[in-house]
């Protein structure tokens, strides 16, 4: 209990909004693992400091405090026009209807850079509007806790959504460091709110009818300092423990990973059942392309690098924000004498969505996309930020590198191991029998690394392998792992799935790095021309799998071991001459069987089960972070509903019960907001009594008595607290009766905030030194 808080003055309320500033400054450094740069910490801090003392300058003008939240709300969206959507706006800052329409597509671009991108991301802009919008909502909340409500510990709730969102989604979650800076600004937040209130009060100097003795001026310094020292280690203690517990749920639940399939809508995912595509009975358009000069690429949409015994996947890297697409980086291990030609291709995207762009391999710029679109830095493969394929029309440069058959024949084994990340060798300690002794029989005899891989090539497109969609899927060996291969081995029948990552494990096995792209075939010609350039259709019958190997001096060279699909470079044919000829294969697909999935077939291939992220994975972060929040803001009343219960627990057991009493009708008309004066039971009934629902006798009655019951307790004899069981159930029925007159005498809305913000947890006995109540009822 404490008397009523007292008017602040401009500069006091400056105070308490530069620590609030500091508070929310330091709390959002906890995203920093998950957000690459330091950009957008700063666009935060502009914001926030934008609302904080912007509601500052509005007390200051006297503007009433109810409504300044409200405008700290126009504010904010103030802020956002100049920072997003100037160009739609009138005088920079006043909104128009475009700029709400810009706002709705910069949010649905954050819900997808949200899903598509790994940690740290890339501040894109629709992210940067997301951080932007949400740290200008939790300034709104923090400074309605500290000004509004004047209840500055709460302001741990607003703060801590920052500190907790990194150990969703990242093992390690927050540094100590910062743990630390933000326990010690939460710690000066409350310690520059009791200094304003006991100035204020000194300076307010009431007379409320109760003798007094003037304070000092100079509020002592040491008055609080001991309780701040221990709050101070209780708050860091607190919040390293949070800090180390805090598990993580899955670093692809809020920002995604390398798991790509969190990163795919509709269309395409990494993880396919390419069988099920081939099976599919009707050719869903993907895309199309006009290419000058009768070029027929495969297209690359991501490739598989880590070969784990029973699943292929991509290495965990996150969007570099520097690769961007106008210009992409070189091929890796590519050399110099190297012949090399550009050419360009026109691409129309029908109806595939997915964050990764088909590409051909390699390519040297992008020019036209929508979006945010990165390219990575070892594949070249390009993803997105922010959007998808959908609809999407641009022009890629496709880089034709034309090695000789001599110079892929003088790459040495050894040197291409040591030129590449160790990652593209790596097998399982123990595989079957027959994936070593195949990969033996095929390397005997062979004078080097490329004649090894033709030799692979050739017997898996050798008539004793047949294509077959349906064979793996009746023989139960369907998918990529090493039981599957050997099984692929002996059965000897298979799609481009099984040819694909055969011929990758036996590569490794020989000593050759590989790995695995996933795209189309160079599609099928059509009547069609535009500008006398024929239009090449690619429809879901392209998707392919296909392997490529490393050479020193060359680069990744892809390969074609699936019989009766794509075109085989005439480089890796046996006996080929010494010619140069073009690496990426040219002719166009071989006819394949018309078939493929159903639309609704789940997605399972490569790497096992994936769903559709935005019906799989959206509901379930949404839910998660619901719930997050509604535990978090219910901490308050669940603390509350427990100390109610303990001290009825007390009255019952006989352990203080009229004390017990007392502290919860006094901390029951706190929590109402009824004002109670710090003093003598005597002084609390009295003011308490004025109540309109204490007129009626039955209650004034109770409330008198929990009133004698206390006294006695507190300055009779020793042994007047006790009471016998029957006592104890009158106090528990007078406390009842007490609460629900005091309840009756309060509009619903401080019920409410008396329930989920109970006063009485944070209220502070702030006498001022050298004042004492008097008086009595």
């Amino acid at each position: 209990m404490h008397p009523d808080q007292a008017t602040l003055s401009s500069g006091q309320r400056l105070a308490l909004s530069a620590a609030s500033f500091l508070l929310m400054a330091t709390s959002i450094m906890a995203l920093g693992p998950l957000i690459a740069g330091s950009g957008w910490w700063w666009l935060c801090a502009f914001v926030a400091a934008g609302v904080l003392f912007g509601g500052a300058g509005l007390r200051a003008l006297r503007v009433r405090g109810g409504l300044v939240p409200v405008l700290e709300a126009v504010l904010l969206l103030m802020l956002l026009t100049l920072l997003f959507g100037a160009s739609t706006s009138l005088l920079l800052l006043i909104p128009m209807p475009d700029t709400f329409a810009l706002f709705g597509e910069l949010i649905t671009g954050a819900q997808r850079t949200i899903a598509q991108q790994s940690v740290p991301a890339v501040t894109v802009p629709a992210l940067s509007f997301a951080l932007a919008l949400g740290v200008g909502v939790l300034s709104i909340l923090l400074d309605v806790l500290v000004q509004v409500a004047r209840r500055p510990a709460f302001a741990a709730v607003p703060v801590i959504v920052p500190l907790l969102i990194p150990g969703f989604i990242v093992e390690s979650g927050i540094g100590l460091p910062i743990v630390v800076v933000v326990a010690a600004s939460y710690l000066l937040l409350l310690r520059v709110d009791v200094r304003v209130n006991r100035r204020a009060r000194i300076e307010q100097r009431r007379d409320d009818g109760i003798a007094t003795v003037t304070a000092p001026l100079r509020v002592p310094v040491a008055s609080t300092l001991g309780a701040s020292l221990g709050v101070a280690a209780v708050g860091i203690l607190a919040a390293s423990m949070l800090a180390v517990s805090t598990p993580s749920i899955s670093t692809s639940l809020l920002l995604g990973t390398g798991s790509q399939s969190t990163l795919f809508a509709r269309g395409v995912s990494p993880f396919i059942d390419l069988g099920r595509d081939l099976r599919r009975p009707e050719a869903r358009p993907a895309f199309r392309y006009l290419a000058r000069d009768g070029d027929r690429p495969y297209f690359t949409l991501l490739t598989l690098d880590r070969f784990e015994g029973d699943v292929w996947s991509v290495a965990d890297r996150p969007v570099d924000g520097d690769n961007t697409v106008d210009e992409l980086g070189s091929p890796a291990g590519l050399g110099p004498d190297v012949a090399t030609s550009e050419h360009p291709i026109d691409v129309l995207v029908n109806e595939v969505r997915t964050t990764w762009l088909p590409v051909p391999y390699p390519s040297t710029r992008i020019d036209g996309l929508q979006g945010s679109w990165f390219w990575d830095d070892e594949s070249l493969t390009v993803r997105s930020a922010d959007t998808n394929t959908a609809g999407q029309r641009y022009e890629v440069t496709r880089l034709a590198v034309e090695p000789t058959v001599e110079q892929l024949r003088s790459a040495g084994a050894a040197a291409a191991a040591a030129q590449v990340d160790a990652r593209y060798l790596e097998l399982p300690e123990e595989m079957p029998e027959i994936i070593g002794t195949t990969a033996a029989n095929l390397a005997a005899g062979t004078g080097s690394s490329y004649d090894t891989a033709v030799a692979i090539q050739a017997y898996l497109r050798s008539p004793d392998f047949d294509y077959s969609t349906e064979a793996p899927v009746d023989g139960g060996y369907d998918g990529g792992g090493f039981e599957v291969i050997a099984s692929f081995l002996e059965q000897k029948q298979g799609y481009c799935v099984h040819f694909a990552s055969t011929m990758a494990v036996l590569a490794r096995e020989a000593g050759i790095p590989s790995r695995i792209s996933i795209g189309y075939t160079s599609g099928t010609p059509t009547t069609d021309r535009v500008d006398g350039v024929q239009r090449v259709q690619v429809d879901s019958h392209d998707l392919h799998a296909w392997p490529e190997l490393y050479f020193s001096g060359v680069g990744w060279v892809p390969f074609e071991p699936t019989p009766g699909r794509g075109s085989v470079p005439e480089y890796s044919r046996p006996g080929a001459g010494q010619s140069p000829t073009s690496v990426l294969p040219t002719g166009p697909a071989s006819t394949a069987v018309p078939t493929g999935r159903p639309d609704l077939d789940p997605d399972r291939g490569l790497a096992g089960q994936a769903g559709d992220p935005l019906s799989n994975s959206a509901p379930m972060q949404a839910g998660v972070l619901l719930l997050g929040v509604v535990l978090l803001l219910s901490i308050p009343a669940i603390v509350r509903a427990l100390q109610r219960a303990g001290r009825r627990r007390r009255i019952i057991r006989g352990g203080a019960p009229a004390d017990a009493a007392w502290q919860e009708f006094a901390a029951t008309a706190i929590d109402l907001g009824i004002g109670v004066p710090a003093g003598t039971p005597r002084a609390v009934a009295s003011a308490v009594a004025a109540r309109p629902a204490f007129h009626e006798a039955e209650a004034r009655a109770a409330m008198l008595r929990l009133r004698d019951a206390v006294e006695r307790s507190r300055f009779g004899p020793d042994g007047a607290g006790r009471s016998d069981l029957e006592a104890r159930a009158g106090l528990l029925r007078d406390l009842g009766a007490v609460r629900r007159a005091m309840l009756r005498d309060v509009t619903a809305r401080d019920r409410a905030a008396a329930t989920l913000l109970p006063r009485s947890l944070v209220e502070r006995v702030a006498r001022v030194p050298g004042v004492r109540a008097g008086g009595g009822a």
